[in-house]
């Protein structure tokens, strides 16, 4: 039986795609090559700045969106939120992280034998990359926006940033970014985190808890009989 195709969007400054990354990993731990996860992009924060400025104008602006995320955290234990996050230093977007981790993915695909099986989704560098971004943005406060963190988190994972700018420059990740941000609009992507599933027919939407992820990939393995719709 085919694996089920989960098809994962998100904002890398999304603090409820923070979250899931923890159920996302449990999810794979628990189904193994039952799943074949992909990972997309939505824009959520493109103009960074201006949304909170306009969202949180009359409830503390940049240190009240910082106090709320904070006690947002406080809910969730497996995450770590800096008290100071959005005070010292504010990603004015979040799209140049996002074509950060296409440059990366692109360097990786290229890097793969043509007959090599699909890289498992823990194990791409792609992946790693987003969860180093994640980590400085919400845990240490970093502006993830600036090429100066790409390049530091490149050197973490022993990725040669010179190819991440080359990827950069020729517009190839700029393009597959594009690709993600159209697929969103066409498939109806609310926001963030968003799992799509069963072709596009099952979307789960925001503070998704695992179990639910687990009872929707459980029964679309299920073997169902032709022609049976599926209960999720």
């Amino acid at each position: 039986m085919p694996p089920v195709q989960i098809t994962y969007y998100s904002d890398i400054l999304c603090i409820w795609a923070y979250i899931a990354k923890r159920r996302i990993e449990e999810l794979v731990e628990r189904f193994g090559d039952d799943v074949a996860v992909e990972a997309r992009f939505c824009s959520v924060f493109p103009d960074a700045w201006g949304k909170i400025e306009e969202k949180w104008a009359e409830s503390g602006g940049f240190a009240g969106f910082g106090r709320h995320l904070n006690e947002v955290a406080l809910k969730f234990p497996h995450i770590e939120v800096h008290e100071r996050l959005w005070l010292d230093n504010r990603p004015r977007t979040s799209a140049s992280a996002h074509q950060f981790i296409k440059a990366i993915e692109i360097i990786e695909r290229e890097a793969g034998a043509a007959d090599a099986p699909p890289v498992a989704y823990l194990e791409r560098l792609s992946t790693r990359a987003a969860g180093a971004l994640r980590r400085a943005f919400f845990a240490e406060a970093k502006d993830i926006s600036n090429w100066r963190v790409h390049g530091e988190i490149a050197d973490l994972l022993g990725i040669d940033y010179a190819l991440v700018e080359q990827k950069i420059r020729s517009s190839e990740a700029v393009a597959r970014l594009a690709v993600d941000y159209d697929l969103s609009h066409k498939q109806g992507i609310e926001g963030s985190p968003t799992f799509v599933m069963n072709d596009g027919r099952q979307k789960l939407f925001g503070n998704v808890g695992y179990r639910l992820l687990e009872a929707n990939v459980a029964e679309l393995l299920r073997r169902a009989p032709e022609g049976e719709a599926s209960w999720c």
